[in-house]
């Protein structure tokens, strides 16, 4: 669709029904959708056009985007009668703020291949569904464009979020200037630019990046990023423990020492140079175990799921994270608070009994039942969750205190039963690999079900029990490694875990045939 098959002016008193543009826009909160359906609202009365912004509200990406629609005609005598809402199949032009909103788009109808011009930004927000999935949630990006493609008559794709960011701005300005690529719109650039001015503060960034978008090439890529030489910084004293640590690192086969550097430097971060120690004598156990010629992947494996599981979330972790100066940036920087601006932070916890007792001196902890008269009295403290102002002195020092835990951590509850998790991890892994190098492999695998804090922790731990429970039902078979990882891809796919129930259920029934 070009600026030139659109008609011009109506004459005088004449029906101009047939002249009228529709445009949707569907985006989530936070990315200008209101601005942007304004602008090409403003962009139409310089044009010489009369036009209407209604929406329809949609809560974030649980039941889609909100839907911003402008229609729009040359101004006549008689004026048009514009709509409320889009209609399937009643669509000129769509711009979707991210790849698969676009498809949601096609998947209602409102893109249709003989009419719609689609413009989308490439990047990818998780929807809810996605982020459901105890593994790899995502949706198929590339199924996605090729539907995109085909859906459209017109198709701009490419990654306006990045431009945006790289500008200073927000992804409606690019979107913006991504709608004047297009020449969708009966109106010139100039008219574009002339109302991204008049919008006020802001504008200078706002037209960098509709600039950015409208002058983009499709071979543009990304710059590298720049690789940052991390120095290990603090007293002495650590420092020499560190450079211990390193020279303990350069020992290893080359081919695991990447990895073992990332999860020496994430334990160490966690919890202290001792900690670090501890985790590099695990890799080195598993090397002793490992089969040179098979390129030491288990003791790669080794290094990746032992230091995530010697990282667990726990109280201390997460308060510890909640105060650190970095996350302030963070914060101002994704909601794109200007400097001096004031941020009001609130705090949501909802810990169970289980987690009050696991900040517990493991000699009492052990001696406390979650489920007991003690647990009940916790489970009661704790009510039903707490609210805590994390920008007020109050607040924070409560949240530092528990992260300044952190020195005793290896003396408390919950650190007793994950350093026994951890020791069985070694132990089934290793045992197996004595027999089956890649059954091994797929065991250290395994930790990738346990993830995360609470209750999210505790379905991830009840799966990861239920896989290994199948381990001894497969370990003499020769394809003992594929049933272990096609247990694991099912305990991932879903949340309840009827794929891993089901799965199981095989297992057993060919098991008890033999």
């Amino acid at each position: 669709m070009t600026a030139e098959g659109r008609p011009g002016p109506a004459a005088e008193g004449a029906d101009n029904s047939s002249a009228i543009l529709k445009l949707a826009i569907m985006a989530v909160g936070g990315q200008g959708g209101g601005v942007l359906s304004n602008w090409v609202a403003d962009l139409a009365e310089l044009g010489g056009h009369d036009a209407q912004v209604t929406y329809v509200a949609g809560v974030a990406q649980r039941t889609g985007a909100t839907i911003y629609y402008v229609e729009m005609a040359p101004k006549s005598g008689n004026g048009a009668v514009f709509a409320l809402s889009p209609t399937p199949g009643d669509v000129d032009v769509l711009i979707a703020s991210e790849l698969m909103e676009a498809g949601r788009a096609v998947q209602r109808g409102f893109v249709t291949p003989d009419r719609t011009t689609l413009i989308a930004s490439s990047h990818r927000i998780l929807a809810v569904s996605e982020k459901q999935v105890p593994g790899d949630g995502r949706g198929d990006g590339e199924e996605v464009r090729e539907a995109l493609s085909a859906g459209a008559k017109e198709l701009l794709c490419f990654d306006m979020d990045r431009l945006a960011r790289e500008s200073g701005s927000v992804i409606s300005s690019s979107l913006f200037g991504g709608l004047a690529r297009s020449g969708a719109l009966p109106f010139p650039v100039e008219l574009y630019e002339e109302v991204v001015r008049a919008s006020g503060r802001g504008a200078e960034a706002s037209l960098r990046a509709f600039r950015a978008a409208l002058n983009h090439k499709e071979e543009d890529s990304p710059p590298a990023p720049r690789k940052t030489e991390i120095r290990a910084r603090g007293p002495r004293r650590l420092l020499a423990a560190w450079a211990g640590l390193e020279a303990r690192l350069e020992a290893l086969p080359e081919e695991a020492r990447t990895m073992a550097r990332a999860g020496l430097r994430k334990v160490v971060d966690y919890q202290d140079p001792a900690y670090g120690a501890e985790y590099l004598d695990r890799v080195e156990r598993a090397l002793l175990a490992d089969d040179p010629s098979k390129g030491h992947v288990l003791t790669i494996a080794a290094a990746k799921h032992v230091a995530n599981a010697m990282c667990y979330d726990d109280i201390i972790r997460v308060a510890d994270l909640k105060t650190r100066s970095g996350r302030d940036a963070r914060l101002r920087r994704e909601q794109q608070i200007p400097p001096g601006g004031v941020v009001r932070v609130t705090e949501y916890f909802h810990p169970r009994a289980e987690e009050l007792i696991s900040i517990l001196p493991a000699w009492i902890g052990r001696r406390v039942d979650g489920g007991g008269v003690a647990g009940k009295v916790l489970g009661r403290l704790a009510g039903g969750g707490r609210r805590l102002r994390s920008d007020r002195l109050g607040g924070f020092l409560t949240l530092w205190l528990l992260g300044g835990l952190r020195p005793v951590r290896r003396r408390l509850t919950r650190h007793a039963v994950e350093a026994a998790h951890v020791e069985r991890l070694m132990d089934t892994a290793l045992t197996a690999a004595g027999t089956d190098y890649e059954l091994g492999v797929e065991v250290f695998e395994c930790q990738r079900l346990i993830k995360g804090y609470s209750d999210t922790h505790a379905r991830g731990l009840s799966k990861f029990d239920a896989v290994l429970s199948g381990l001894d039902l497969v370990k003499a078979r020769g394809d003992a490694s594929d049933w272990l990882r096609r247990l694991r891809q099912a305990a991932l796919r879903d949340e309840d875990g009827a794929a891993l129930k089901g799965a199981l259920e095989t297992i057993k029934s060919f098991a008890d045939e033999d």
